[in-house]
């Protein structure tokens, strides 16, 4: 019910079609999460890619990602968490390693507390840069979604040069914008 609610308030200080060049800035008080803000950007268009970076998430934030990916809303999505997510958040890290061994992306461990969204759609590319990981915080937190392709590759050129710890995924090169 959290998350509807969270969804509705956002569509009602959100427009409903994002204009090219502009940031939006949000803040809440610990009821959105950065999944959330995502969320409004896949109803607005189809996402060819997209690279998810956060400190933690959890196994229900993972199924709408699979389940966004499965029904055709989102092409691909890499993973970039931090060092403590195996030790931290062990089901949660073998089930990103499942959703893009099966589904395509991959999964990058690093000393990693950032929490960005670099996402290239049909319509426009976004970024999300949040203080909120994927999954919900009951504190403050900001987030700022800005419309922008050069941000976005500015994003997607960093991380793609990130290597993993575990290398499991090493085999899988970046995503081709």
């Amino acid at each position: 019910m959290s998350r509807v609610l969270s969804e509705l308030a956002l569509e009602k200080e959100l427009p409903w079609h994002f204009a090219q060049g502009v940031s939006y800035h949000c803040l809440s008080w610990g009821d959105v999460d950065s999944l959330t803000y995502f969320r409004v950007i896949v109803k607005q268009q189809h996402i060819k890619y997209a690279l998810i970076s956060t400190w933690c998430m959890a196994s229900e934030d993972i199924d709408e990602i699979r389940s966004w990916i499965e029904k055709g809303y989102i092409d691909r999505v890499d993973f970039y968490v931090g060092e403590i997510f195996k030790a931290s958040y062990l089901k949660q890290y073998n089930e990103l390693i499942n959703l893009c061994r099966e589904l395509g992306g991959r999964v990058v461990m690093f000393r990693n507390h950032s929490k960005i969204m670099a996402i290239f759609g049909d319509k426009f590319d976004a970024v999300i840069e949040s203080s909120a990981n994927v999954n919900t915080n009951p504190r403050t937190e900001q987030a700022c979604i800005t419309i922008d392709s050069e941000l976005a590759q500015w994003y997607k050129e960093i991380f793609d040069g990130v290597y993993s710890f575990e290398r499991n995924f090493d085999d899988v090169k970046p995503a081709v914008i």
